[in-house]
Formats: structure tokens, sequence, C-alpha cells
């Protein structure tokens, strides 16, 4: 998943606590890529919402 996200105008998530909301969460590759990219392009929190689990 690295490279995969990319965030066009950071200013607009400057300083900013992001929600991600998911579905389902089974490897939490995908949350965790988007959310890296997310809190290195400026944004101060990254949580996380999701209807389900997958184990």
């Amino acid at each position: 998943m690295i490279g995969v996200f990319k965030v066009n105008s950071p200013e607009d998530i400057t300083g900013k606590h992001i929600l991600l909301v998911d579905d389902v969460i089974t490897t939490g590759a995908t949350l965790e890529a988007c959310a890296n990219v997310l809190l290195t392009t400026g944004a101060t929190k990254v949580s996380i919402a999701a209807l389900a689990f997958a184990e």
C-alpha cells in the first residue's frame, strides 16, 4: 500500500484532526497507509471509525 495515497491539497488538512471511515477492517494496511500519508502531510491526528473487524 506504500505510495498508493496522495494528498492533493496539504493546506486543507494541515493542523487538523482527520476521521477515516471504513466499512470493514481486515488487515488494517489500507487505513495505516492512508493515515501515514495524512500525518506526514500535515494532519495533527487521525482517528478511525469502522463498522466491522474481520478476524
